[in-house]
């Protein structure tokens, strides 16, 4: 017979990640049908405005634009080495954890080392999908940049793989702050299935506050900004 403990994290745990997953879900599909409404959207028609006019001028344009996508490749890059670095020391932290700073007495939910290795396992993913995404992302700034650099790269095809190559880093972006995301709900999965579900829940909400942009009037102004 399954305890309580055990059945709260069979219940919790699962409810927590679907209840991100349906979030993700939904603004996955706003991002495509009404990509204004969403700040990745409104993000992209940003880049894709200022992609065009950095290419407009040639010069000292160029040279700003080289600047902001270095400093996006260093970010990634950066985030990237901290997820690898996290994914190989966390584990052992966490491990060392209940026994030695926080009471196992005082972990309501399952606590056998059958479920503490699927807790690292899923860990573990969480950050190594960070560090593959943040890769990414570098690897498409660093593309824009020799793109952006070409000189008489002005003509629409040109501008039409800088903008791509661009949303494509932001994109990578974006995800690896998820997965980042995901993996926090995961670590505090280690103290317990409530905190997690409790986590969970309120990183929706505060995700729904940052995603999800209600301004008509803006986002008619930049569709105009667009044409």
């Amino acid at each position: 017979m399954m305890d309580f403990k055990e059945f709260i994290d069979v219940v919790l745990v699962p409810a927590g990640l679907l209840i991100m997953l349906i979030y993700h879900l939904f603004l996955l599909y706003k991002y495509f049908h009404q990509p204004l409404s969403t700040s990745m959207g409104y993000e992209n028609n940003d880049q894709r405005i200022w992609v065009t006019k950095i290419l407009e001028v040639q010069g000292d344009n160029v040279s700003r634009g080289l600047g902001v996508i270095s400093s996006n490749t260093s970010a990634a890059m950066t985030l990237a080495s901290i997820s690898l670095t996290l994914s190989s020391l966390i584990g052992v932290w966490i491990s060392n954890l209940p026994s030695k700073f926080f009471p196992i007495q005082m972990i309501y939910g399952n606590t056998s080392p059958s479920m503490n290795s699927i807790k690292y396992i899923c860990l573990l993913t969480s950050f190594l999908l960070a560090f593959s995404f943040f890769v990414q992302s570098a690897r498409h700034f660093i593309h824009s940049n020799y793109l952006l650099s070409t000189p008489g790269a002005s003509d629409k095809g040109t501008v039409k793989k800088v903008e791509r190559a661009v949303q494509r880093g932001s994109e990578f972006w974006a995800l690896g702050l998820r997965a980042l995301y995901f993996g926090l709900n995961i670590m505090l999965w280690f103290f317990g299935p409530i905190p997690m579900f409790v986590s969970s829940v309120l990183m929706v909400v505060i995700l729904y506050c940052h995603d999800i942009r209600k301004s008509e009037s803006d986002n008619l102004h930049d569709v105009l900004l667009i044409y």
